[in-house]
C-alpha cells in the first residue's frame, strides 16, 4: 500500500512540475526572472529524487508564489549596466 501512495506522489509531483514549467515559460516577466524560477524548478526536480515529499511541499510554495504574482527580483535590475 505504501508503494502505491508513493507511486501516486510522484505522478503528482511529474504533472505539477511540468504545469510549473508551462507556466514560467509563459510569463511576461523580464528573463532574469525566468531564469531565476526555472532554477528554483531545476532544484525541486533534484530534490525528488532524494525527498518526493519535500519536493511536493516546495512546488507547492512554488505554485502558490506564481499564483499571487510573487517572483524572485530579477538580477539585471540593480541599476548596474
Amino acid at each position: 500500500m505504501e508503494r502505491d501512495g508513493q507511486l501516486e506522489l510522484y505522478g503528482l509531483v511529474a504533472d505539477r512540475l511540468k504545469e510549473a514549467h508551462t507556466r514560467v515559460r509563459s510569463l511576461q516577466v523580464p528573463e532574469g526572472v525566468r531564469m531565476a524560477l526555472s532554477r528554483k524548478l531545476l532544484v525541486i526536480t533534484a530534490a525528488a529524487k532524494h525527498d518526493l515529499a519535500d519536493a511536493a511541499r516546495r512546488l507547492e510554495r512554488l505554485m502558490n508564489d506564481l499564483d499571487e504574482g510573487r517572483f524572485p527580483q530579477d538580477p539585471d535590475s540593480d541599476g548596474h549596466p
